[in-house]
């Protein structure tokens, strides 16, 4: 299983990134799992202007990523718990996560996704919504591989 999440933020290191490795690296025994953040001179441009450039530039960008099954985080996507997350993962080949930027998505994009989940009504950093996105990853192939990590 191929697993990838995709995130609109400027690609940096810090703290997150080294607890997100580490549930990368927890999850390789089940399925390989990448994150790809893009930040580009279109986003950025966009974000300048206004929300619904923003949105469109983000479409445009994410596009070319839909491909297998594809999730989307959003605040108005369905609340789901760990069970019924591991579901989304089960008998896929290849899954795309997709974390939108600052404004979100718009209808288009979540309309090709497969499935739109919210990871909690607060609203997350990037970094966070990611961190909190691998561990879910690794706790959905433990529920579905019976590892005790779940429980």
């Amino acid at each position: 299983m191929k697993i990838n999440i995709y995130s609109i933020v400027k690609p940096s290191t810090d703290s997150f990134d080294k607890l997100i490795k580490e549930f990368i690296k927890m999850s390789s025994k089940y399925a390989k799992v990448e994150v790809f953040y893009i930040f580009n001179k279109d986003i950025a441009k966009a974000q300048t202007i206004g929300e619904n450039e923003s949105k469109e530039i983000y479409t445009k960008t994410y596009l070319p990523y839909l491909k297998g099954y594809n999730i989307a985080l959003d605040v108005l996507g369905k609340s789901v718990d760990s069970f019924v997350f591991s579901k989304l993962l089960e008998d896929k080949n290849e899954v795309n996560f997709f974390i939108g930027g600052a404004y979100g998505f718009q209808r288009e994009f979540l309309d090709k996704c497969d499935a739109t989940i919210s990871l909690s009504n607060l609203t997350f950093a990037h970094k966070v919504a990611t961190l909190v996105l691998s561990e879910q990853i690794f706790r959905s192939l433990a529920i579905i591989n019976n590892h005790p990590y779940h429980k």
